[in-house]
């Protein structure tokens, strides 16, 4: 059987890891090296990867279900093709379209981590694109991050040109310009004209032009000329961006920090750029001549948090190994 590892510098143990989580996961590695009867790693390049994973499915697909009897009764055990751990097939997560199968804890990490990087999650079959619906994700996620996904497949559906948050700090209800106008036709006389606006949540009044409470005593630009400069929250948000080196987005704004990995970096909107200069990588390469790493940010020391987590769009698959 196939076993393909991002970590080969730590597997060959040229490198010790100082990370807690990539510790562990390399102790895991080993040791499961050792129920091998052979076992060596070997270099793969990265135009031969599909053909690493091809040889890793086949292999456990052909071991993926065996009967086993357990008190004189026969029950189906499965194997989770992510953690390749033997588990009940009633405590197997089907996918809805693509029927892909996984265990529960496998699916919840892997939607709690696509939550936390703001992107609506998918099945984790590789080159599958079928999406994961909120009432079959009840089953092993918790109230709190069924709200999250809730909102985060919210924001999917709404282009990112079209999104419109509540000004007002206690509400921030995301909405689109259409729902908005629609909204606020009723209510408000030339709405359309005005650039009014009226909340799906809270009902509050605010500008769509200038992304602000309603100015009803002056035109947008006599706001504008009067308020020359953003708002309080913003410059100090501006301020704190600076000072710890955080990137915006150029396509939707979103403030983005890199706390570890390589400079290659993909906005929850898609769009891909350079961490350093903040130039626009093009076809998964870069159109900048910065380094794709340093390595202060890859190895770092000292790092025992929960949320220390590996950004999937590092580009740590330069060199993949394989047992």
């Amino acid at each position: 059987m196939l076993f393909v590892m991002f970590l080969a510098i730590q597997i060959t143990r040229r490198w010790p890891p100082k990370q807690r989580k990539i510790s562990m996961l390399v102790n895991q590695v080993l040791l499961l090296q050792r129920k091998f009867t052979d076992c060596r790693p070997i270099l793969m390049a990265r135009n031969d990867i599909k053909y690493v994973f091809k040889l890793a499915r086949e292999a456990i697909v052909s071991q993926i279900t065996q009967p086993v009897e357990q008190n004189e009764s026969k029950s189906v055990k499965e194997t989770c093709v992510i953690c390749l751990e033997d588990t009940d097939s009633g405590s197997m997560f089907s996918v809805d379209g693509c029927m892909h199968r996984y265990c529960f804890s496998c699916m919840k990490q892997h939607v709690e981590v696509k939550l936390l990087h703001g992107m609506v999650p998918k099945c984790p079959h590789e080159g599958c694109k079928s999406e994961l619906t909120v009432d079959s994700c009840r089953k092993f996620l918790t109230p709190k991050m069924i709200e999250t996904l809730k909102q985060r497949t919210r924001e999917a559906s709404i282009p990112v040109t079209e999104r419109v948050y509540c000004p007002y700090p206690r509400c921030s209800t995301l909405m689109s310009r259409s729902e908005a106008l629609e909204y606020s036709k009723d209510a408000l006389v030339r709405a359309e004209r005005s650039g009014a606006r009226k909340c799906l949540k809270c009902h509050a009044l605010f500008c769509i032009n200038c992304k602000v409470p309603w100015h009803s005593d002056m035109t947008c630009q006599d706001y504008k000329r009067k308020n020359p400069l953003p708002p309080v929250e913003d410059l100090k948000l501006k301020s704190l961006a600076s000072m710890n080196l955080w990137r915006q987005c150029v396509k939707c704004n979103h403030i983005i920090e890199l706390s570890e990995g390589c400079y290659h970096m993909t906005c929850r909107c898609g769009y891909e750029f350079c961490y350093n200069c903040g130039a626009e990588w093009k076809n998964k390469k870069a159109t900048c001549s910065c380094p794709l790493w340093e390595e202060d940010l890859i190895w770092t020391e000292n790092r025992d948090t929960d949320e220390e987590e590996m950004d999937e769009d590092s580009d740590y698959d330069d060199g993949w190994f394989v047992f």
